[in-house]
């Protein structure tokens, strides 16, 4: 048997999680010099209500070597061969650490890690992918290929309502949260190269700008592999996740349409409000 294993930061929610049989290995969220598992401890809402009250955003840390390797072991003892995704290794140490961990187990034979190249259900998309080629019984190294073939092709971007948690963050200057704050301003992240790049700058209430960045990208999803999309919040109201699902739902395309939230990670760096669609490029 093949099991699929993810970091944390893969933000699938438990009824896809036990669909595949995947399993998390938790990153974590350090809160005064208290430390968190992400999805077990602590919830996005008990980080924005923290941070809040701080006027800072929490500390976040790649997944512990010591819990990695409880988790490699326990499906090691069933005889299962793993495949174990990683938030991009250009955002976090957790790639280098179940790599290190692997080897330290003696089981490299058994065990492949694979650097998402993403964040988020960016991560999920390749992990669900993944699972269903295990299923299909597919040998390891054939998902292994596949998966980095299938990388480069993964749209994960989103749209942010608050620049005060990449601010805090240090990922944008005070002057561009002031500005940006003022003029209602509200951009683009992608990830490329694995790495996340500002783009396009929309305007005015997020109902209306989720729905522009959606319009934005449903040309490319009409060629997009059909199987999986994802629209993935960090805390919407239903008004603004309705300004995206109702466009995605409307191009009558994908097979599954997955509305999912943002765990503890991924929510301390981009706060609430944020969405994004996130689905697989279709061939070039």
């Amino acid at each position: 048997m093949i099991r699929i294993l993810s970091d944390s930061t893969c933000d699938l929610s438990q009824e896809l999680l036990q669909r595949y049989g995947i399993g998390i290995i938790p990153l974590n969220i350090v809160l005064d010099g208290k430390s968190y598992e992400d999805g077990r401890d602590i919830s996005p809402d008990q980080i924005y209500a923290w941070a809040d009250e701080h006027k800072s955003v929490p500390k976040t840390a790649a997944c512990a070597p010591g819990r990695v390797k409880e988790i490699f072991e326990k499906y090691l003892q069933k005889d299962e061969e793993m495949i174990c995704f990683s938030i991009s290794s250009s955002m976090s140490s957790t790639y280098d650490i179940m790599r290190a961990v692997a080897r330290e187990t003696g089981a490299e034979n058994k065990i492949s890690v694979i650097n998402s190249q993403s964040l988020s259900t960016g991560n999920g998309l390749l992990v669900i992918t993944a699972a269903e080629m295990a299923l299909s019984g597919m040998k390891r190294q054939e998902i292994v290929d596949e998966i980095k073939k299938l990388r480069s092709r993964v749209s994960a971007s989103f749209v942010v309502d608050t620049l005060s948690y990449l601010h805090r963050g240090g990922r944008c200057s005070g002057v561009s949260a002031l500005l940006g704050t003022t003029l209602r301003l509200h951009p683009q992240i992608s990830v490329t190269d694995g790495k996340m790049q500002p783009g396009q700058k929309y305007r005015g209430k997020m109902h209306k700008v989720i729905a522009e960045y959606t319009q934005d990208h449903l040309e490319e999803m009409k060629t997009a592999r059909k199987n999986h999309v994802f629209v993935t919040h960090s805390g919407c109201g239903e008004k603004e996740i309705a300004a995206a699902l109702s466009q995605v739902q409307a191009l009558n395309y994908f097979d599954e349409i997955h509305v999912t939230r943002a765990g503890g990670v991924i929510s301390s760096h981009c706060g609430p409000g944020t969405l994004g669609v996130l689905y697989i490029r279709g061939e070039e």
